[in-house]
């Protein structure tokens, strides 16, 4: 039997370049990636194809409005590359580190990140949780998902790779204020505080929801920034 025909990918939208600039190639080149070998390769499922741009790139490029500038983003269960690609391609500032457990998939995020010369992304194969992924992953000022696990344990996983102060900023959808409202203490126990349901990229038919929140930064957070000042 014939192999069946993969799916078309959607035009890129207009809006797309509103979003990612003069690196609007870039973006395009990775959905073009996505649709083929992503599908091949069983990373993303055909039908997602049709609705790349809407559902996914954009969705996740628009990340950026709510990350400062020249921070550090780490993004587990980066998967197929959502969210830490479309917001490389849009951040060239920032510092990512894309973390996944499987080695289809870190192979995959290798050669995009190679590919596209996204020299401000590192990839690492592990779980969040590993003790020899804490050692090579830095905390960050951000730690991101997207559709990874309930808020409690994806609170558990990301806490420790979040810096003193910094934030927890997951993607999630229309559950996220029931999630805040059952886990919020289990939580705040992990370190993490001030939960919040925002929103980002308004100019979206469907903006982008996000479960917010801070890393209580502990004392040894804060000795720590005070020889890093005096020693700048």
């Amino acid at each position: 039997m014939a192999d069946e025909p993969l799916a078309e990918l959607e035009q890129t939208p207009v809006i797309a370049a509103q979003i990612f600039g003069d690196r609007l190639p870039l973006a395009e080149q990775y959905a073009s990636v996505l649709s083929e070998e992503g599908v091949l390769r069983g990373l993303i499922g055909p039908r997602e194809v049709p609705q790349l741009w809407t559902r996914h790139l954009l969705n996740c490029a628009v990340l950026s409005e709510v990350i400062d500038a020249d921070a550090s983003v780490v993004d587990i269960g980066s998967g197929a590359g959502f969210p830490g690609i479309p917001l490389a391609i849009t951040r060239p500032d920032l510092s990512i580190t894309l973390i996944d457990p499987l080695l289809r998939r870190t192979t995959f995020l290798e050669e995009i990140v190679e590919a596209l010369a996204l020299d401000n992304v590192t990839v690492v194969r592990g779980r969040a949780e590993e003790k020899a992924v804490l050692k090579m992953v830095e905390p960050a000022d951000v730690v991101t998902s997207r559709a990874v696990a309930p808020l409690e344990r994806l609170a558990r996983w990301s806490a420790p790779l979040i810096r003193g102060g910094g934030r927890l900023v997951a993607l999630k959808g229309r559950s996220a204020a029931d999630e805040i409202a059952r886990d919020w203490e289990k939580v705040l126990r992990m370190g993490i505080r001030d939960l919040s349901v925002e929103q980002c990229g308004t100019i979206l038919e469907t903006p982008t929801t996000l479960i917010v929140g801070k890393r209580i930064e502990s004392g040894r957070d804060a000795r720590a920034a005070r020889k890093a000042k005096r020693r700048s």
